[in-house]
């Protein structure tokens, strides 16, 4: 019998723009390759570094559009050519795990498959490799879906909710999910105890996901099954590329967790964010007296509260009687937008393409 702990592997989802962190992150170098935390390291190095501490290096893959590949090496220089597998087209989640999980069962059919994006924030890593462990002791064992749940602390309308039944278990049996609901909604499944954040963490047995997109999603298994053959070889990437851009565009939430069955969640707590946005940047940032949060080096301001704030380290910043407001610097772009009206944000980057091109975006 196989080592368990050798059947470990992690998918890290890294193929997204990030649009609503324009202007710092563009099609050209996206949010998953920045420091946006100001730590000195990008947030794709932050997560693969946490996984590390779960897994070898050789067990973790890379999902991503092949035209990031380069940005992946240079970020992730430790892994090979075959463990970052590159989309030639965005048709969002289900078709990327269903592509990594049928590379990963060539070479390990008994794999159990952590995939994660490349992009949010966990705080604390201890809490988090222990829900992990918790989700990979009970795939392991059982035919099972399962996801990560984040606690809800507030009515958060910018998340996707999943209902369970309180068993009493650790891991407790999904009953319904629901998209980004108004705020009545998400007032009352805060009040009522039984809702978590859909934080798009996911474990499971490549056997149990498989199975899952030939009975759900046929037509993205059929399509990506033809090239069984070519995977882990010369000839994958080929194959992918005439191939995959036929796969329905569709996430795997629509595809098969609101479908399936089995489908189960661990309602867990570790300092996460989705960092979608630059108000979740504000949120989770430490703040100064006044409730600004500053990256820069020359920033004056006065009788300003409440701003996410960030300048490059040359430039000076004078600033009087701003509230609430997200002032981003990125040298050819400058950016003075109300943190409340963040959302249009990801509109404005399609008007700001259609007139100057893609030159800013």
């Amino acid at each position: 019998m196989s080592n368990i702990k050798s059947n470990i592997y992690v998918a890290i989802m890294a193929g997204g723009i990030g649009s609503r962190f324009w202007p710092a992150s563009r099609e050209s170098r996206p949010k998953q390759f920045l420091d946006i935390m100001g730590v000195g390291k990008s947030l794709i190095q932050l997560t693969y570094e946490r996984f590390l501490k779960l897994v070898p290096k050789e067990n973790i893959l890379v999902v991503t559009n092949k035209i990031y590949r380069d940005l992946v090496k240079e970020h992730l220089p430790d892994l090979t050519d075959n463990q970052i597998l590159g989309e030639p087209s965005r048709n969002n989640t289900a078709p990327c795990i269903a592509y990594t999980a049928l590379k990963l069962q060539h070479f390990n059919p008994e794999a159990n498959l952590i995939v994660a994006p490349s992009d949010h924030i966990i705080l604390e890593e201890d809490n988090f490799l222990s829900a992990l462990g918790k989700a990979l002791n009970f795939t392991e064992q059982h035919d099972a879906l399962l996801t990560l749940g984040i606690q809800p602390n507030r009515p958060d309308t910018g998340y996707g909710y999943i209902r369970y039944e309180d068993s009493g278990e650790v891991v407790k049996k999904v009953r319904q999910f629901t998209e980004k609901p108004d705020l009545a909604k998400a007032e009352a499944f805060l009040k009522s105890g039984d809702y978590v954040w859909n934080a798009g963490i996911f474990i499971w047995k490549v056997r149990s996901l498989l199975d899952a997109f030939q009975k759900y999603a046929p037509k993205i298994y059929e399509i990506l099954s033809k090239g069984a053959d070519c995977y882990n070889t010369a000839e994958e990437q080929a194959f992918v590329d005439e191939n995959y851009p036929k796969t329905p565009s569709i996430s795997i939430d629509f595809a098969i967790m609101e479908k399936a069955d089995n489908i189960y969640t661990i309602p867990s707590s570790f300092g996460w964010s989705d960092l979608g946005t630059w108000k979740s940047l504000y949120i989770e940032s430490d703040k100064d007296q006044n409730e600004n949060v500053v990256v820069g080096e020359r920033v004056v301001i006065e009788n300003c509260t409440s701003n996410l704030i960030r300048m490059p380290k040359d430039k000076l910043l004078v600033m009087k009687g701003l509230e609430d407001y997200i002032i981003i610097d990125e040298g050819d772009v400058l950016v003075i937008y109300p943190k409340s009206k963040e959302q249009e944000i990801k509109q404005v980057t399609q008007q700001i393409k259609e007139k100057y091109n893609s030159d800013y975006a």
